[in-house]
């Protein structure tokens, strides 16, 4: 990995600060105050469907160890976490049961 310079490591963190700011901006910002139409509101129903999973697959599939097989306990608690949310239809129940389930699981087969 190269070196960096302090002014060069600053001008990027500020920049990222500022585009982060703005994207926030255009959507809070710009049209906050108005009415989405419909078809807005019904793709946004859909984000954090599309965002948990999305954070969590990595954690999931790709360990840290760096083997190339996913961990046995993050899927059996991952395969859990489904199963009481399709059993449930109530997503604090499948987050609450995958967290206990990995609680467990780690408790079992790592101690």
């Amino acid at each position: 990995m190269s070196q960096q310079s302090q002014g060069t490591i600053w001008l990027v963190i500020a920049g990222l600060g500022i585009g982060s700011f703005l994207l926030r901006f255009s959507f809070l910002g710009l049209i906050g105050k108005r009415q989405l139409p419909g078809w807005a509101l019904r793709l946004l129903r859909y984000t954090p469907v599309a965002v948990i999973p999305g954070l969590m697959a990595p954690q999931i599939f790709l360990p840290a160890d760096g083997s190339t097989l996913p961990d046995p306990i993050k899927l059996a608690a991952a395969a859990i976490t489904v199963a009481v949310g399709v059993w449930s239809r109530n997503v604090i129940a499948a987050m609450a049961a995958g967290v206990s389930a990995l609680a467990v699981l780690i408790w079992l087969f790592q101690s």
